[in-house]
């Protein structure tokens, strides 16, 4: 069996060029009773040599990764990675969480369908240059939190409703079909995308293998193209072919791809099979509001219209996105009426509207019974990803289980457990009557001193009975009691008044050995201080083993605040002043220069002396002596007063 087993398995199983030993002895295994591994299974390479899915040194696929929550298998690390970054995944652990269902990829499409575009990560992990806006703010909103809130607004008599249609527009199939075969390990089984399979052969799901051996194609050699765009020439044969396509966040990437293999040579002369890519366009155009929010007309449509520059460049590269595709689909006309099937990933209302209209002379229709979504997850629409996609459709999935582990997950009350449940975790012991008081007074004395509202706080103090050497629950070991609170948030009228109106003791020392004075961070704090040593006199605690400096009175204090108020006033004249110099010296340099420049012109479009300087110089004499605040945003005005005089003269 084992020999049987290389003998098969030494090239990749491509599902339209399987092997006759094993199409003539594959069988369906039932789905009903078919339960879900708890392994990863084991995926066999694709037929088109990538380096995404490894292979050892003797070119025996490598065993893959899956996600149990989702139900769906990766070739690679990478490829996981991105699906647990994705909203499907993230929406999937709250499905969980609330001990609901995870649902597909499909079931996903239709909850976001009346979203904008994914905004998050997960749509893209090649490129970072829509990542950030104009400002380079970061996004707080994504996909996934929008589809939840959007369902939280909804109620319950509704969400039930919206179940029940779902059960009754699909039967609810798993998206992999399994055969087995007798020249294959009796916990080996071979598993082929439901996709690939027109709805009328699927509703057969008893003749599916005949249906399989009647797709096999014989190797052939690829129709020749043109040079210029990958197109056929007229008349050649394409045989048969798939149509895919993806759209999303201004991204847009098509192929024609051949189902029959063509055969070639490595270097070491072992036979090679790979598919014939017949057709391949893409397009990106700059059309969603980087981060916030998606498309340009999903927020005109929210919010109303933006006038500033870079919405109308979106909105300009919106309508030429679609006049762009919409051409490419009717130069491709023939070859997509005669494609098998056709492979769509477009989620939001604007992207479906681009490809399916309505319009006149509309070449993909919603009612296409061809149509189908790709039954995973998928990245930014490229042409690699396309071609990714192609090869993970069309590539036998292997899977090895152990029956005998299966036979025990169906019948539970037979089946011993393996490891001991985990002990419950101890409950934290419920805080007495006095915690909870305490509590209670830290919070209202925390926010009263962080807010220096200096007659609510001795008020508080007074009516609740507490003295001013509280000490904070739960403990703070930093700053444990009001007075070290307020010197370390520089509160100097707080500090003046725990002293000497509430009577706060200075000598108390934190778990750190620091007294409220050392953790002063300004002098007038520490002139507070002092202040109140100078009010209540030397006998009245110990300055010296609270760190406290000599006594200040009253004016000295008042006369140290004016001092500081005075030359704080001083430098901030001495940088108006700097800055209106500047200014005055760059505006004449700038006549100066402008003056040279008409000297040296005689005539319209003449000069004598040295030559017209060119953009870059003339951009640099604009910044010179500009501070990168003023430059950034001189260079964004340059920019938006580009962007208009484009759109003007289009």
């Amino acid at each position: 069996m084992a020999q049987n087993d290389n003998h098969l398995l030494q090239r990749p199983l491509y599902i339209f060029d399987l092997p006759e030993e094993l199409l003539a002895t594959i069988t369906l295994k039932s789905q009903a009773n078919l339960p879900v591994p708890e392994t990863p299974p084991r995926i066999s390479p694709p037929v088109i040599e990538t380096s995404e899915i490894p292979e050892t040194e003797d070119g025996v696929p490598t065993k893959t990764i899956s996600c149990n929550l989702c139900g769906f298998t990766f070739p690679s690390v990478a490829d996981q990675r991105n699906h647990v970054r994705s909203d499907l995944h993230g929406y999937n652990l709250k499905q969980k969480l609330k001990g609901l269902k995870p649902v597909g990829e499909a079931d996903f499409e239709k909850l976001i369908g009346e979203l904008d575009e994914s905004i998050s990560g997960s749509e893209s992990s090649e490129s970072d240059e829509d990542d950030e806006d104009e400002n380079g703010n970061k996004s707080k909103d994504t996909t996934l939190s929008a589809l939840l809130k959007k369902q939280a607004k909804l109620s319950s008599p509704e969400f039930d409703e919206f179940a029940s249609s779902k059960k009754q527009r699909g039967s609810g199939k798993p998206p992999m079909v399994w055969f087995s075969s007798p020249s294959l390990p009796e916990n080996m089984s071979l598993g082929v995308y439901r996709a690939i399979f027109s709805a009328e052969e699927q509703e057969e799901e008893a003749h599916i293998v005949d249906t399989l051996r009647k797709k096999q194609l014989s190797p052939k050699q690829p129709p020749k193209v043109k040079s210029d765009g990958g197109v056929p020439l007229p008349g050649a044969d394409i045989g048969p072919h798939y149509f895919l396509c993806m759209i999303g966040g201004g991204h847009f990437a098509a192929m024609i791809v051949a189902l029959a293999p063509k055969t070639g040579k490595k270097h070491t002369g072992v036979d090679e099979r790979s598919a014939t890519v017949i057709a391949h366009k893409t397009f990106h155009r700059y059309t969603t509001r980087r981060k916030q929010g998606g498309a340009q007309s999903a927020n005109d449509a929210a919010k109303g219209a933006a006038h500033s520059a870079g919405a109308g460049l979106r909105r300009y590269n919106e309508t030429a996105l679609t006049t762009e595709v919409r051409e490419l689909l009717q130069s491709w006309k023939s070859m997509i009426d005669s494609a098998e099937l056709l492979f769509i990933r477009a989620t939001s209302n604007t992207n479906r509207r681009t490809l399916f209209g309505p319009y006149e002379g509309q070449i993909l229709r919603n009612n296409d019974p061809r149509n189908r979504g790709f039954p995973f997850s998928t990245r930014r629409a490229t042409q690699k990803e396309l071609m990714r996609a192609f090869v993970e459709l069309t590539r036998v999935k292997q899977s090895t289980i152990d029956e005998a582990a299966l036979a025990a997950l169906n019948t539970p009350e037979q089946s011993t457990p393996s490891t001991t449940p985990a002990p419950p975790k101890p409950k934290p012991p419920k805080p007495s009557k006095e915690e909870e008081t305490a509590a209670l007074h830290t919070t209202q004395l925390t926010s009263l001193v962080k807010r220096s509202k200096v007659p609510a706080l001795l008020n508080y103090l007074k009516t609740n009975d507490i003295p001013p050497t509280f000490t904070f629950f739960p403990p703070n070991h930093h700053t444990p009691n009001p007075l070290h609170l307020a010197a370390s948030l520089n509160s100097a009228p707080v500090v003046l008044a725990l002293l000497t109106k509430a009577g706060a003791d200075p000598t108390i020392m934190n778990d750190e050995a620091r007294t409220p004075f050392s953790l002063a961070g300004d002098r007038a704090t520490r002139d507070a201080f002092r202040l109140a040593r100078s009010l209540l006199g030397e006998s009245a605690w110990d300055w010296e083993a609270a760190d406290i400096p000599s006594a200040l009175s009253k004016a000295e204090t008042d006369k140290r605040a004016a001092q500081d108020k005075n030359e704080k006033a001083a430098e901030e004249k001495a940088e108006s002043d700097r800055r209106k110099a500047e200014t005055e010296r760059l505006r004449k340099e700038s006549e100066a220069d402008e003056r040279n420049r008409t000297e040296r012109r005689i005539g319209k479009g003449k000069s004598l002396g040295a030559p017209e300087k060119s953009g870059y110089e003339k951009r640099e004499e604009e910044a010179r002596g500009l501070t990168p605040e003023a430059r950034a945003r001189l260079e964004r005005e340059r920019r938006a007063r580009a962007a208009e005089r484009r759109l003007q003269g289009n």
